[in-house]
């Protein structure tokens, strides 16, 4: 089974399609990367050689940041952001949407669920 950047591969899919199981991989750097290492996109994973494999494993060490390491990074960002008290990181750190959405209605994957509005009792009265 091809491993790289501490993820296996899954078996008999192209290596252009399966490099973006990968995070911070995506179709676009997963073609690059395949350029680079002069590695046809179109061979299925399980058909790679070893030499193949150090050579895909070499170009994601030397110019791409993924996995564990761009996760810390992200990380490390949003909480820069929290401690500045910016816009955006007060956005992050009460959980609303932070590019510019609107809220009165929709952003619900941000929010969370709906929580009941109370009814209050009207006292006295007609």
């Amino acid at each position: 089974m091809a491993r790289l950047a501490g993820v296996d591969l899954p078996k008999n899919k192209r290596v252009d399609v399966a490099l973006t199981v990968i995070y911070g991989i995506g179709k676009h750097n997963a073609s690059w990367v395949c350029e680079k290492a002069k590695v046809d996109g179109a061979v299925r994973t399980d058909k790679l050689t070893e030499a193949e494999l150090a050579r895909l494993r070499e170009v994601l060490d030397r110019d791409y940041q993924v996995e564990g390491e761009l996760r810390r990074t992200v990380a490390a960002n949003i909480k820069r952001l929290m401690d500045l008290g910016c816009y955006r990181g007060l956005r992050h750190r009460r959980g609303l949407p932070v590019r510019g959405q609107r809220t009165h209605t929709n952003a619900r994957t941000r929010k969370g669920p709906r929580k009941a509005a109370i009814k209050k009792k009207k006292v006295g009265g007609k």
